[in-house]
């Protein structure tokens, strides 16, 4: 134990750097809850929906609550029920059993909805494709409004997804969006 201790206190604290911040994704707080309130006149809602993913893309949107992104600081929040969500989230290919779940959770959502697919999966499929248990992408399914690429997308690049989803044309452009 005494030889563990010696050895801690020689070594010292041996960290990693903080990240420096990445500009492109200072996002305008005030211009961004303004083209969010003209959307929908409150805050927004997420309900993500795991279609059958291999849980890559999930750990990419968690990631999205912490306070280095501060989703939830920008006015969007995660619901757990559809009739309470704005925006779709889905991730991975759809499965045969998650099929009808999806369309119901689709229907369930009250007008304006919009659909974002997050990663390859949710786009074609993936590696997963088409066949006996998976349906394919998400467009397979139900309409998409924004496909985000990458296996799994950065949470930038999800965020970039969410906010094509709710400030298109000229306020995307002014939020630095590139999708």
């Amino acid at each position: 134990m005494l030889h563990l201790l010696r050895q801690i206190l020689r070594t010292g604290i041996k960290t990693d750097a903080y990240p420096a911040p990445e500009e492109t994704m200072r996002v305008r707080t005030a211009q961004f809850e303004a083209a969010v309130l003209r959307r929908f006149g409150r805050a927004a809602a997420i309900r993500h929906v795991d279609a059958g993913s291999c849980n890559a893309c999930e750990l990419e949107i968690n990631a999205l609550n912490n306070p280095y992104y501060n989703l939830e600081g920008l006015g969007i929040h995660f619901v757990a029920s559809p009739r309470h969500a704005d925006i779709l989230l889905v991730t991975g290919p759809v499965s045969r059993h998650m099929e009808t779940a999806l369309r119901r959770t689709y229907e369930a959502m009250p007008e304006p909805k919009f659909v974002v697919a997050a990663g390859r999966c949710a786009a074609d499929g993936g590696v997963f494709g088409t066949g006996y248990a998976c349906r394919g992408g998400v467009g397979d399914v139900i309409p998409v409004d924004v496909l985000v690429p990458g296996c799994p997308p950065t949470p930038a690049d999800l965020m970039r997804g969410i906010l094509a989803a709710i400030a298109p044309g000229r306020d995307q452009a002014a939020l630095g969006s590139t999708t």
